[in-house]
């Protein structure tokens, strides 16, 4: 039997429906897409039909947003000010309501998480499911809206909304709870939703603060150097790598607590919780990779040269340096137990400082991202 044929009705009909929203996108904002966009738009719709085929939940998500996106397109009426005066618009679907939906829910998730797995409640971890779900689905109508709201100021200001730091820890926060979704799903366990929502916590903690202290939730225009479609593959690429990384250092803290007694009986085994590090750190990896590709090509466009040991892009490589050795030690001599968890906690640490750290302390081409 051929995989064409395995896809029944509902998989062809769900392809149908993505194929007609990418046709509605492209029919409606053609006029504002250079031949990127238009290419990305016509990579993006397979890509997220394949998505859909082959893992089952992400279909209700897909369709989820784009309900929901069109939804509050249709109440903006082409008016910014409507986001004070419709009420779906000011308490649930503009921009700024949607994402903290997303952060209230994360950090509720969390606290069931935590329930289930302390008092052995398989319903605390079904619910803690459930509103991860949730807090995803509203995360990323907040990002569409947010990019609506864009064009709706002016088309100077007008940008794919991860530009800044407060929009790149929204999508930070989708792609680690995708992620961790897929595991969860996939190993058929939701005793790691304690340990790797955390993290996502303190992202949205993190989100709060900035917003509150430097406004960083106000749309603004783009600074020159990121007026480039480099910037649309390059963002996510690297995010979808610390997104991975991420989580592999919150398994790896249940690894070794697990190993030295703690929650033994509630969390999986070592061989589940060292495969779910192994494969974050691999797609993470891949995904890193290709992110610094990218960066390169985008560097030589922008700045004359492919590399210029600018800190970030330093920080970058020692970054790839670590996770490539994790990479080579655990395929050249297997699982390698407290040694290689510790070492994928300590990876977070050092990733963090290439994110945030460089951006903090230290100067150069990358000034742009300063905090």
């Amino acid at each position: 039997m051929t995989a064409a044929s395995a896809l029944g009705p509902f998989d062809w009909l769900f392809a149908l429906l993505l194929a007609m929203g990418a046709g509605f996108a492209f029919l409606r904002y053609h006029a504002t897409m250079d031949v990127y966009d238009e290419g990305v738009l016509a990579a993006a719709s397979p890509a997220l039909v394949v998505l859909g085929w082959r893992w089952k939940p992400a279909r209700s998500l897909l369709l989820g947003i784009a309900a929901l996106s069109l939804a509050g397109i249709a109440l903006y009426r082409g008016d910014l000010a409507r986001a004070e005066s419709a009420f779906f618009l000011k308490y649930l679907l503009a921009s700024q309501s949607a994402i903290l939906w997303m952060s209230t829910l994360f950090v509720v998730a969390t606290v069931f998480y935590w329930i289930g797995m302390l008092a052995r409640s398989p319903a605390g971890g079904a619910i803690g499911s459930k509103l991860t779900w949730a807090a995803v689905l509203a995360g990323f109508v907040g990002l569409m809206m947010r990019w609506h709201e864009s064009y709706l100021i002016g088309s100077d200001v007008a940008h794919i909304p991860i530009s800044n730091l407060y929009e790149v820890f929204v999508l930070f926060c989708l792609i680690t709870s995708l992620f961790y979704l897929y595991y969860e799903g996939h190993y058929r366990t939701r005793a790691l939703g304690a340990f790797v929502l955390p993290v996502i916590c303190a992202a949205v903690a993190f989100m709060v603060w900035y917003s509150l202290t430097r406004g960083a939730h106000e749309i603004q225009p783009l600074v020159p150097a990121l007026q480039s479609w480099w910037m649309k593959i390059h963002v996510p690429a690297n995010f979808i790598g610390y997104a991975s990384f991420s989580l592999s250092a919150m398994v790896s803290v249940a690894y070794l607590l697990k190993r030295h007694g703690v929650f033994v009986d509630r969390l999986p085994s070592f061989e589940l919780l060292d495969d779910v590090m192994h494969k974050s750190i691999a797609v993470g990896f891949a995904f890193f990779t290709i992110a610094t590709i990218l960066g390169a090509l985008w560097a030589a466009e922008a700045w004359g040269g492919y590399w210029s040991w600018d800190p970030k892009e330093t920080w970058a490589l020692i970054v790839w340096l670590n996770y490539a050795a994790w990479l080579h030690l655990r395929r050249m001599r297997g699982p390698g137990g407290a040694a290689a968890a510790w070492w994928a906690l300590i990876g977070l640490l050092v990733t963090t400082f290439a994110f945030l750290g460089v951006n903090m302390f230290l100067s150069g081409l990358h000034s742009y991202g300063e905090l």
